[in-house]
């Protein structure tokens, strides 16, 4: 089963440059985050071969989300060939999240 992509500074910038990847900026302290983290998972298998789905701690990775200027979690970003393209605040469902991806690819 595929796994989402653990993002940092060392491997953000390499991952998001081609395709479509999915950004969910969470923390664990975040009730919301820890909703959507199966949905994530299941996404990150259902996407495999095909858009990247990844995750960034923002405890652990603050100077990413600074960059994005993320002020609320979960936010999702989405990314098309290194651009960000679109956005989502707050937890949502797992059509709400394939749809979008769908959208891009």
């Amino acid at each position: 089963m595929a796994k989402y992509i653990e993002l940092n500074n060392g491997n953000f910038e390499a991952t998001i440059k081609e395709g479509v990847t999915m950004v969910d900026f969470w923390a664990p302290w975040c009730g919301p985050c820890r909703m959507i983290a199966p949905v994530i998972e299941e996404l990150a298998a259902d996407f495999a071969g095909k858009a990247n789905i990844c995750k960034v701690n923002t405890d652990e990775e603050q100077d990413i989300a600074v960059k994005f200027g993320i002020r609320s979690i979960p936010t999702i970003l989405f990314f098309k060939n290194g651009e960000m393209v679109d956005q989502m605040v707050g937890a949502a469902s797992k059509d709400a999240f394939a749809q979008k991806i769908n959208s891009l690819l």
